[in-house]
């Protein structure tokens, strides 16, 4: 396959980030990186998809620049998608600051004309432990067919801008399923959420476990 590699961000990186873009392995995938500098995110996320179009890649991986991962994230998420046959596979991540809840969403609808959205998202104890289908994520560390920004563009002729105070990522998921394209999550692949510390599932569900035991 074809891989065009999509890291949208300010004006830096974190270094952790940095040393788990130069280890990431490749295997026989051919893949280019592309950094897309820019204030307002959802403008790069729309650029970076509409250049994999005319690029004719056959997917991209977005990896956001607070993000640390294994070296075979690439191949893993490969992985996911062909035992899935889900157009969109993504890793588990976990917000990096209190109560650093998943990212992914059980429930994720967005009403056009009152822009405004209905959602539930996954509690840390609900995540099953094999991959599984959701309504929507954030693209930290997500495997995307290019297949699905041709049907995005041709019925609402952009990818990622936001629907009224719905940011860009979860704009992009509704579309995408109201198109017929699967999301998939699988919380096997463990990446990190870079903030004042790295956030893994551990951190969450010790947090988690705080305040159900009246912690703070």
């Amino acid at each position: 396959m074809k891989i065009l590699i999509c890291v949208p961000c300010m004006d830096q990186v974190a270094a952790q980030f940095a040393q788990s873009l130069a280890m990431l392995r490749k295997d026989e995938e051919e893949t280019s990186v592309m950094f897309e500098i820019s204030s307002l995110i959802y403008n790069a996320r729309n650029h970076m998809a509409e250049q994999s179009v005319k690029m004719d890649f056959d997917a991209t991986l977005w990896i956001d620049s607070d993000m640390v991962f294994d070296p075979m994230l690439l191949s893993d998420l490969l992985k996911t998608r062909r035992e899935t046959g889900a157009e969109i596979v993504t890793a588990v991540c976990y917000r990096r600051r209190p109560p650093y809840t998943p990212t992914i969403f059980k429930k994720l609808d967005i009403h056009e004309d009152t822009q405004t959205a209905d959602f539930e998202e996954y509690g840390i104890n609900e995540l099953p432990k094999e991959p599984f289908e959701i309504e929507g994520c954030g693209m930290a560390a997500t495997l995307v067919d290019t297949s699905v920004y041709l049907d995005v563009l041709s019925k609402y002729g952009s990818c990622f801008s936001p629907i009224g105070k719905n940011g860009e990522d979860a704009a992009f998921c509704w579309r995408a399923r109201e198109c017929g394209n699967k999301i998939v999550a699988d919380p096997r692949i463990r990446i990190g959420h870079v903030g004042q510390m790295i956030v893994y599932k551990e951190m969450c569900k010790a947090y988690a476990e705080s305040k159900k035991n009246g912690g703070v």
